[in-house]
């Protein structure tokens, strides 16, 4: 049952309108399959674009930012709950936590530092939750292509890069995190 997901993205809003218009297409998606956010807790750039979408439509949101972050005033504070915590460690465990998948959409590299880490605990089979990519705009190819060559070179196994969902598309996303989650 997928009840809330993890999307890790930007804290800005990148130079293509395209990734804001994305965000809030993914986040209609949730809406219409009543799964809840978890996210970044913040209200700037891609994170703010996620939470304001959901809020708009009645939708979960929760947000876990550490006290630093807070301490710069950007957190979320409309937000269904906002869970402060020490440090990006608490952070990443207590979103782990609260989320039965995983997504990284376009952002920087705290969000491909965040969703690596939760895609290596799906390696080590500390969790069987959905992991995957959303790539608007091609985004993560050049990342897909580093993934390859890691593949090539005998650093990742085609087994566990075969369990990572990536896709443009929010709904085959969706269908697909729904598909492994059923296998697990």
């Amino acid at each position: 049952m997928i009840n809330r997901i993890a999307v890790f993205c930007g804290s800005s809003g990148g130079k293509d309108p395209i990734y804001a218009r994305e965000a809030k297409n993914l986040m209609q998606h949730f809406i219409q399959r009543n799964i809840g956010l978890v996210y970044g807790g913040g209200k700037v750039g891609l994170m703010g674009v996620l939470a304001e979408e959901m809020l708009k439509n009645h939708g979960e949101v929760q947000g876990v930012i550490p006290e630093k972050l807070m301490g710069w005033e950007l957190g979320h504070t409309g937000i269904t709950k906002l869970h402060i915590v020490k440090n990006m460690h608490d952070r990443k465990a207590m979103m782990a936590d609260l989320s039965d998948a995983f997504i990284a959409m376009p952002g920087g590299i705290g969000t491909l530092e965040e969703f690596i880490e939760v895609f290596t605990w799906l390696q080590l089979d500390y969790h069987r939750k959905p992991c995957a990519i959303y790539n608007p705009n091609n985004y993560f190819d050049k990342f897909m292509d580093f993934f390859e060559h890691m593949i090539e070179e005998g650093f990742l196994s085609k087994k566990i890069a075969s369990t990572l969902i990536i896709e443009h598309d929010p709904e085959t996303l969706l269908d697909k995190i729904y598909e492994f989650s059923m296998v697990k």
